[in-house]
Formats: structure tokens, sequence, C-alpha cells
């Protein structure tokens, strides 16, 4: 079968199954041209950000500093990743689909997600070896049956031809949530210790670069602590890349 054959067949068949399945916004749930989309309504209340950003953590800037510009929380203490970026901003517009693809099982929302992420990370992506979700603990998985940022680098890793490693970085402590943490310290300490990669699977990370995949960046610590497994484990380099981050505020000088 010709190239043009198999694609025909394939617009045929997605026809037919938007005639079945009408494709429907991934925030609202009206009607749109195709699957994993935003409607205009929903689409306008998404804060993107691809504007000007601290060249490390990805913190948004109002005024454009330069290409090379550090924020002052970036300056003052380094993070142990090289880089991380992030889809949107993570306010009641974005709140809605994250949550739902978090604790509500819409697993049906990862091609969308997978395709802005890999919109968003293309300059990451280049330069990495392979995708590494940030793990869940065994009994946090069995409560809720499926990482998120696993389905994430997945659906990502498809996109992009990078290998994904679900494997290679494990959560060895059941943390409180971030959520319940009081302050960006807090979410520090809690953090502390709890990854780690095995002895058995480092000779996966050492020397590569990695990206690392999160649904929502908050104060970074979780990326953070990851991130020091994986270079005590041989990382070259570590990339961040997150559906979502909190924003809070923003800021123009350094």
């Amino acid at each position: 079968m010709t190239a043009g054959m198999q694609n025909a067949w394939k617009r045929a068949g997605r026809t037919a199954l938007d005639f079945l399945y009408p494709p429907l916004c991934i925030g609202c749930r009206a009607m749109v041209a195709e699957p994993g989309s935003l409607c205009a309504a929903c689409w306008q209340e998404i804060e993107f950000l691809d504007g000007p950003a601290c060249m490390c953590c990805g913190l948004p800037f109002e005024l454009d500093p330069g290409p090379d510009t550090r924020c002052a929380a970036c300056i003052a203490e380094p993070p142990a990743f090289d880089r991380a970026r992030a889809v949107m901003r993570y306010d009641e517009g974005s709140r809605g689909p994250i949550l739902a693809l978090k604790h509500a099982d819409r697993l049906d929302l990862i091609p969308g997600f997978a395709r802005w992420l890999d919109r968003a990370g293309r300059v990451l992506l280049d330069d990495i070896e392979i995708i590494v979700p940030v793990p869940l603990h065994a009994s946090r998985l069995w409560a809720r049956r499926y990482n998120q940022s696993a389905e994430l680098a997945r659906g990502l890793s498809r996109l992009s031809g990078k290998t994904v490693e679900p494997l290679v970085l494990v959560r060895v402590r059941a943390t409180p949530s971030q959520g319940e943490m009081p302050s960006a310290k807090a979410r520090r300490r809690n953090m502390r210790g709890a990854f780690r990669v095995p002895p058995g699977r480092r000779g996966r990370v050492e020397g590569r670069a990695v990206l690392l995949i999160d649904d929502v960046l908050t104060t970074g610590a979780t990326v953070e602590a990851c991130a020091r497994a994986l270079k005590r484990a041989g990382a070259a380099k570590v990339h961040v890349l997150a559906l979502a981050r909190v924003v809070r505020p923003l800021t123009t000088s350094i």
C-alpha cells in the first residue's frame, strides 16, 4: 500500500470516528474540530508561557531582558536541573483540565497535552536523549492506578521519537501531598531523600541528557529533588518540562 493510500485510509477512519464520537473541547466539552483541542472560548482562558523567560527555570518576565538572563532566584541559588520550561500558567483557566487528568481518569487528554509539550519543549527535546517522568510512590500509584506524568512522557515520546524510561527514577518515600505544605521551605524538606535511581538502573542514566516530565511546577521542590537524584546517578544534564507552572508574581528584573 502506498503512503498516499495509507493517508487516505487514516483520514477516512478519522472521519468515521469523529462521526461516532465527536471531538470535544478538553476544557468545557463543547464540540471542536479535532480531538485534544480547545474551543475558542477556552483557548482565550489559557495563558501559554511562550514569551521572555529566565533561561534557567523558565520563570516568565514581563519585559524581555535578553536571551541569557537568569531570574534573581536562579542567580542566588542555582537549581540542580539545567533548564525548565512549562506550557502554560497554572490558574483558573488551566486548572480544570489538569485536575481532570490527575484525578478523574481523563487519559483522553494525553494526546492533546503531549502535542503542547512537544511544541513548548522543542528546544529542550533537541538537547536530550531520554525522557523520565516524575514517579509516584507505589502506594499512591496503586490508589490512582496510573501516573499522569508517566502518561504525558509516553505521549511525548511517541511524538518526539525520544526514548521514555519510566522506571529509572523511583520514589522511595511516601511523602505527604505537596499541596499540604505551608511554604517552599517545607516543600523542599518534604522531598528530601524521596527519590533515587536504583543501582541496577544507573547505566540507563549515566552520561546521558535527561528530560524530566511533571504535570505542574509549584515551587519546583519535586523536580529539584528528582534532578539531584538523577545527577547523583551520573546524568550529564537534566532538563524539566511541565504542563503548567504556578507563577507568582511575574518579575522584570534579575
